[in-house]
């Protein structure tokens, strides 16, 4: 089986590594050539443009918007640009993009005879390379079936099937709109801690250990004790999450509350960056960053603790 992989950041590439390292033939593309060439020095084939990717078995796509996905399937220079005529071609999308996006996708990838699978995933690349990483997936079950195997490679704590279409999008989007709420209550209680004199390696340890404790809660845990903001997943594509849920929410007329107004504060946060030096080096820092701007609200002074914590990714 021959496998192509579209788009190398900070969780296309070593979701694409697991699938190398797992002995699959492995060919990649990616918009900042400088990025995939350490692949290619582990064995990957790097490809100069998507187009060149239109003889494999399997495409994965892991890249940022849906103009992006729609740009390398069916752009001038995309890997499904003309009708696949040669053989059947399984396209397995892992991007976060909306669901109307992806549902007009995989109405065009029909015409060209390309069966569309989706498999988003949940975690991070530190996650990823933990081995923590599962994914929820939809699309035809024949297809589904056929490239379970690889999505194992990169999702080893499960790969959960939802049924057909775009189904798993919806899962994805109610994934990360639970994201966006937790990271600011987890922000919201820890500031409450550290005001009433509680240190917030202290206090997390406590939560992490207790029945409230989580995966998420514990990977954060280093970021919001030392202020560490190494990206992860920006407040900007939090946000667009956010809204896409909120959307099919509205769509769907199910009453989201507490989602809005985790939302307003993460909007507090992206507006707030315009106070600082630099706003775009600013929004460009992990979510976790959202903790300085709650901080200022609850008249609390923060810096890091130097504290050595367990992430829970310990490799």
């Amino acid at each position: 089986m021959r496998v192509g992989w579209i788009g190398l950041g900070r969780m296309g590439f070593p979701m694409a590594t697991r699938l190398l390292d797992g002995g699959y033939p492995l060919s990649i593309w990616n918009r900042t050539k400088s990025k995939a060439e350490p692949l290619a020095k582990r064995g990957a084939t790097l490809v100069n443009e998507p187009s060149d990717l239109a003889d494999v078995d399997v495409l994965f796509t892991m890249v940022a918007t849906g103009d992006d996905v729609k740009e390398v399937c069916l752009g001038p220079k995309a890997v499904f640009g003309k009708s696949v005529t040669a053989k059947s071609t399984t396209l397995v999308e892992c991007s976060s993009i909306g669901i109307d996006e992806s549902s007009e996708l995989r109405r065009d990838l029909a015409n060209r005879g390309v069966q569309y699978v989706v498999a988003s995933v949940s975690g991070n690349g530190n996650c990823v390379r933990a081995g923590k990483l599962s994914s929820v997936a939809s699309g035809p079950e024949k297809a589904f079936q056929s490239v379970k195997p690889l999505i194992e490679t990169f999702a080893p704590r499960g790969v959960y099937y939802v049924g057909d279409g775009d189904l798993a999008r919806v899962c994805k989007i109610a994934h990360n709109v639970m994201l966006g709420v937790v990271i600011e209550n987890l922000i919201e209680i820890t500031l409450l801690a550290q005001k009433a004199g509680v240190s917030r390696a202290a206090f997390l340890e406590f939560m992490n250990n207790s029945v409230m404790g989580s995966i998420f809660t514990q990977y954060k845990t280093p970021a919001l004790v030392n202020l560490d903001w190494t990206t992860t997943f920006t407040s900007k594509l939090l946000l667009k999450d956010i809204d896409l849920g909120l959307s099919a929410g509205h769509e769907l007329g199910v009453p989201m509350p507490v989602t809005a107004s985790a939302r307003e504060t993460v909007q507090m946060h992206i507006g707030a960056a315009s106070l600082q030096k630099d706003p775009e080096k600013y929004l460009s820092m992990d979510f976790g960053a959202l903790l300085e701007t709650m901080a200022l609200t609850a008249g609390i002074k923060v810096s890091s603790e130097n504290k050595q914590v367990r992430s829970g990714l310990e490799v």
